[in-house]
């Protein structure tokens, strides 16, 4: 879906137009594909066919390509539209991995926040979405929301000519899918409650109230998208009743599903116990992974103290989220925020907003916040 109102003229559209081509080419032979025009309302330019995708092949990329050189930029901008036209393409496929590549320069000004929320929530769970934003004047709202929803990936490039590598990336990345529709499947006993599931890298999605009933009253699958090879960590927060010293039980059954195939499982087994070394100590990879959470609560809550003009109130929220940030290692995410305010002591998490600062700064340091690096021991 490529991004074709009147403010992509220009370089950026002349770039977006190399990216497609590069990433229609790292297409394998016989990958259904099509391409989608943006603008206050979407459009298939290839194939010429409507409401159909075409396998890829030496003739079909040539015919694409051909088709996108003639792409021009008019209009206004309409995300959700581009959205469900892909959901009308792909639904008709017999395909198990679906996978969208949206490109936008700018602001979804020709359609209502509930209009676009409509569209997105109509595709939940039917594709997996990778959203990208070029130049300097888009927003990161739409974007995270299209991750969050589509479970892809968002990044902003300011600079357009990055544009190529990276559809190139996402769409070798996507060839490298060896299953869909991979769920952890959760089974917990009458008497527990589940406080949160989360994916917490490589990018942080609340799973919570996206469960399914999966066959017994107390099992619920949450969805985890297409998996080629690597790995994703997860949070589970567990509630139980009281019980006594030297009691132990199961608070929940884990597996890895496709579908109804249960390729792993694992109990979580709860102790009680009066030893205050046991039951005072963190596990490691759930400090770390709380304290990133926290950190992209944090920013969140920072730049938007500092769209609303409190200038205090972000400074004291960004300062802790450079704190975190640097506490874990998270060097990119201090790199991002070192670009919305000047670092005074990182350690202390000491910042002053940055007066005279790209706008697209802030959305950058948005997009970054939802990111998360493993932890130091692996």
């Amino acid at each position: 879906m490529i991004d074709c109102s009147t403010s992509m003229s220009g370089t950026k559209l002349a770039e977006a137009k190399r990216a497609t081509g590069v990433a229609i080419d790292t297409l394998r032979d016989d990958v259904a594909f099509a391409v989608i025009s943006g603008t206050s309302s979407a459009r298939v330019i290839y194939p010429p066919k409507a409401g159909a995708l075409v396998p890829a092949s030496a003739a079909t990329r040539a015919q694409a390509k051909e088709a996108v050189r003639g792409l021009r930029a008019h209009d206004g901008t309409a995300i959700g539209t581009w959205l469900a036209l892909a959901d009308r393409l792909l639904d008709g496929h017999p395909a198990r991995i679906k996978h969208a590549i949206l490109l936008t320069d700018g602001r979804n000004q020709h359609q209502t926040e509930a209009e676009f929320r409509r569209d997105l929530e109509r595709c939940r769970g039917h594709f997996v979405c990778d959203s990208r934003g070029v130049g300097t004047e888009w927003e990161a709202a739409p974007l995270l929301a299209i991750a969050e929803t589509l479970l892809g990936s968002a990044s902003g490039l300011t600079e357009p000519d990055r544009l190529a590598a990276d559809f190139q990336a996402v769409t070798e990345a996507v060839m490298g899918k060896a299953v869909a529709d991979v769920s952890l499947r959760l089974w917990t006993p009458a008497d527990t409650k589940i406080r949160f599931l989360k994916q917490v890298h490589p990018v942080i999605v609340d799973l919570t109230e996206r469960g399914t009933p999966a066959g017994g009253e107390r099992t619920r699958d949450y969805p985890t998208g297409q998996w080629g090879e690597e790995t994703k960590d997860f949070h589970l927060s567990v509630e139980v009743p009281a019980g006594l010293i030297g009691d132990e039980r199961a608070a929940a059954r884990v597996s890895v599903a496709v579908g109804e195939r249960e390729l792993a499982e694992r109990t979580v087994w709860i102790h009680w116990t009066d030893d205050l070394v046991l039951s005072t100590r963190i596990n490691p990879q759930v400090a770390h992974y709380t304290g990133q959470i926290e950190l992209a609560e944090t920013i969140q809550e920072g730049l938007a103290a500092r769209a609303k003009g409190e200038v205090d109130v972000a400074n004291a929220k960004l300062g802790r989220a450079v704190q975190l940030a640097t506490e874990s290692g998270n060097h990119e995410t201090v790199k991002v925020l070192a670009k919305v305010v000047e670092v005074v002591d990182a350690v202390q998490g000491t910042v002053r907003l940055r007066h005279q600062m790209e706008a697209v700064d802030a959305e950058l340091a948005g997009l970054q916040s939802r990111r998360t690096i493993r932890t130091r021991n692996g």
